[in-house]
């Protein structure tokens, strides 16, 4: 007989027929209900033992995260909160689980801070908490893919060692085979990299795009989706040391076509999300309901989880230039009574999550497209507006958490796009490969970036980054 999964046998509509079934006890309360959890969905299933015809040796060692077999029948549950469960004939012991082991309490129903949680970071994931939310990051990442397949782009895997700075923040880990007491040095004393496996110096990516630029210009439309790397060091709950990205980039595409894109791929994913992990959202809504009751009036959520997703479905995301936002901002309550962290007092200045906030929160009531940046603070690679002084470049700002999405119309003119490069003292050398695609049949194209673990955590409610990614990588941490 083939095993089944938890999540097959309850939403079964056949009763009264034997069952094998495989996973980890929640609790085995009186020596005779197991709550069964296999990981295939959030609910538990129910195993009723008739303790007296069971060997005493197996039910002591059926503690709280054992992996068990059961077989059995199953039948119509009697009990609250099921509708099914399984009349227990035989009990295997599949791997036994010490319960006077500390690191087995985070299984313990008893809640535990998300902090305690991260350092058990090879168990969390059997927490109701985390299963929902990697189960949801499964399925929003099985929606990313079929989002760009449907639409007919091309999945391109772009290199994860690099030689170039796609960001020019030059906050990057160096990969390096040289010994780094004794590092082989040149004429001048510098690092001499053409003794290194490379021959040149090279880093972990920050970002695909640039590869994905020269695809895009030859196969039109295509989307890079793996991880990237930063080495800021930043202790923040939105900040990540490896992360993954997903950067579509699109031949022929100008920014009004990049902004739709990114509108109706995000409510794609959303959507996607919704319709598929609705017992994952109702527990982690719950979840979020029972954590904001400790907190003052006016630092709760406004939206229920699932009440905050639609919003994103239901409303046009509202598409405001900077120059415009700038001046909104400057005449808001926040600023004026210096509420703000950030004052906003000229134009060129670099909005802050808190703006970002207010615009999608307090002024706009919906999601909130940015676009026409200050050149300034903005890519090397983003098309120069006429006025020479700002960038066709676009924000997506999401309620409790700003900017999801940052993208542009990429600058596609070879002149403009040199002294650009020149100016920011970004090496047109290094980048020759990147300036030739200006000359060889150069057109508009546009792209942006979506750091994924910023998507899982909107859609999961979770408030720290650090847990909706498997094994966190942060400055001081690369455990597990």
């Amino acid at each position: 007989m083939q095993h089944k999964t938890i999540d097959e046998l309850l939403k079964s509509e056949k009763t009264h027929v034997d069952v094998i079934v495989r996973g980890w006890v929640r609790s085995f309360r009186s020596n005779r209900f197991i709550a069964l959890n296999d990981g295939s969905t959030i609910k538990t299933l129910q195993c009723v033992v008739d303790f007296e015809n069971f060997d005493e040796e197996i039910l002591k060692k059926t503690t709280v995260g054992a992996a068990i077999e059961v077989a059995g029948v199953l039948v119509e549950s009697q009990g609250q909160g099921q509708t099914v469960e399984v009349q227990v004939s035989k009990l295997t012991v599949l791997g036994e689980a010490n319960p006077e082991d500390v690191k087995l309490t985070i299984l313990s129903p008893k809640r535990h801070s998300l902090e305690t949680l991260r350092e058990q970071a090879h168990l969390r994931v059997r927490t109701n908490t985390f299963g929902a939310v990697m189960r949801t990051r499964s399925k929003l990442a099985f929606a990313v893919h079929e989002y760009f397949q449907k639409n007919g782009f091309n999945y391109m895997h772009s290199p994860i060692i690099t030689g170039s700075d796609a960001e020019g923040a030059g906050e990057m880990f160096r990969v390096t085979n040289l010994d780094a007491k004794n590092p082989p040095l040149d004429e001048n004393g510098n690092v001499d990299f053409k003794e290194d496996f490379f021959e040149k110096e090279t880093n972990l990516t920050v970002s695909g795009q640039l590869e994905a630029e020269t695809y895009a210009m030859a196969l039109g439309k295509v989307y890079t989706f793996g991880p990237t790397f930063r080495a800021e060091n930043s202790n923040t709950s939105r900040h990540l040391a490896e992360f993954w990205m997903i950067e579509p980039e699109v031949a022929f595409n100008d920014l009004d076509a990049n902004m739709d894109l990114a509108e109706d791929f995000i409510k794609y994913v959303i959507n996607y999300a919704l319709e598929n992990c609705a017992d994952d959202l109702e527990f982690l809504e719950n979840r979020l309901l029972e954590e904001e009751k400790n907190k003052p009036q006016d630092e709760r959520s406004e939206m229920k989880l699932r009440e905050k997703l639609r919003f994103i479905l239901e409303n046009n995301f509202k598409r405001v230039s900077y120059t415009e936002a700038i001046d909104i901002l400057k005449r808001s309550k926040p600023n004026q009574k210096k509420k703000f962290k950030y004052i906003i007092e000229e134009w060129g200045a670099d909005l802050q999550s808190e703006h970002e906030r207010f615009l999608v929160e307090k002024h706009f009531k919906s999601p909130v497209i940015l676009f026409d940046y200050p050149a300034k603070i903005k890519a090397f690679y983003m098309r120069l507006n006429d006025d020479g002084k700002t960038v066709r470049a676009m924000d997506v700002l999401f309620p409790g958490i700003g900017e999801i999405v940052g993208g542009s119309q990429r600058e596609e003119r070879y002149d403009v796009l040199k002294q650009k490069m020149e100016a920011m003292d970004i090496s047109t050398e290094e980048l020759y490969w990147y300036l030739d695609l200006r000359k060889f049949g150069t057109a508009v194209h546009s792209g942006f970036g979506l750091g994924f673990e910023r998507l899982v955590q909107f859609t999961t409610g979770m408030g720290n980054i650090r847990d909706v990614i498997p094994y966190p990588r942060t400055p001081g941490n690369a455990e597990f």
